[in-house]
């Protein structure tokens, strides 16, 4: 055989070798996810389940909870214009008071797409519980409009997602208005 076939044969193995390394990351941090909770803690969430469903249900009760659900998100995203497509969650720290969480998130408001990316470091003391969202990165497709680049880095800085979804839900709206106003005079 030639080096070519070779070099075919080591560049395949090398990408399996890639996966293989990917996929058994991926493998460990779920494993750490679940290592997070005592059996004391992952008892009480099941009792704590358990006492608010009172009991099995049927699986017609259930379907009828789900069908409800379904509908309940279908007229919150004709309401908000928002539709979330990925959400991935990492635990990168637990302690006794302290959690620290790496979020991902992907979607769609209206015809605008955008992904967000942060931490989430949650302290408790004295039976208050505290969240920050720290490390904030927003990518949109924002063309050449500089205002919502602008408006991006300042919630980026000061790491506000409720500005960022309420003044995206209002600007993606009229977007879209825009969109479909200039698409009409065409």
């Amino acid at each position: 055989m030639d080096n070519n076939a070779y070099q075919v044969y080591e560049d395949e193995i090398q990408a399996l070798e890639e996966e293989i390394k990917l996929l058994t990351e991926k493998y460990e941090d779920i494993q750490q996810e679940s290592t997070f909770f005592s059996e004391e803690e992952i008892l009480k969430s099941i009792k704590s389940f358990q006492g608010e469903s009172k009991g099995p249900e049927s699986p017609s009760d259930l379907k009828a909870q789900l069908e409800s659900l379904e509908a309940d998100l279908s007229f919150l995203m004709k309401l908000t214009g928002f539709q979330f497509t990925s959400h991935s969650k990492k635990t990168l720290e637990k302690t006794g008071d302290r959690t620290v969480q790496k979020h991902r998130l992907s979607g769609n408001c209206y015809s605008l797409s955008f992904q967000l990316e942060f931490q989430l470091l949650e302290t408790q003391s004295k039976g208050k519980v505290s969240t920050v969202i720290t490390d904030l990165s927003i990518i949109m497709e924002s063309g050449e409009d500089s205002d919502v680049s602008k408006f991006v880095s300042s919630v980026e800085e000061h790491g506000n997602l409720i500005t960022f979804f309420r003044s995206l839900s209002t600007y993606a709206e009229w977007y879209e208005h825009r969109r479909r106003t200039f698409l009409h005079f065409k």
